[in-house]
């Protein structure tokens, strides 16, 4: 597995994508609003946790006023995930 810290800004947002990676994650500050492929919304704040599938279709939006910070986990790691491109 690879972890890595996030930070997204109030107004932002992560395009709908999917990986083969199984991704957890836990939100620290904020509250981030997932989005998946059925339209269903799912709101995660500070001291949530999720759990996404491998391919399962998804995106982020922060719809509030903070930043939020949190925490991903890829199983299996992602040594040079697109983000860092």
């Amino acid at each position: 597995m690879s972890v890595q810290h996030f930070s997204i800004e109030p107004g932002a947002e992560v395009p709908s994508h999917s990986h083969h990676h199984e991704q957890a994650g836990y939100i620290t500050a904020g509250a981030l609003t997932f989005i998946l492929a059925d339209g269903e919304e799912v709101v995660c704040e500070a001291g949530d946790s999720y759990v996404l599938a491998g391919e399962e279709v998804h995106g982020a939006e922060n719809r509030g006023d903070e930043r939020v910070e949190g925490v991903d986990i890829f199983s299996p790691p992602r040594p040079n995930p697109d983000w860092q491109e």
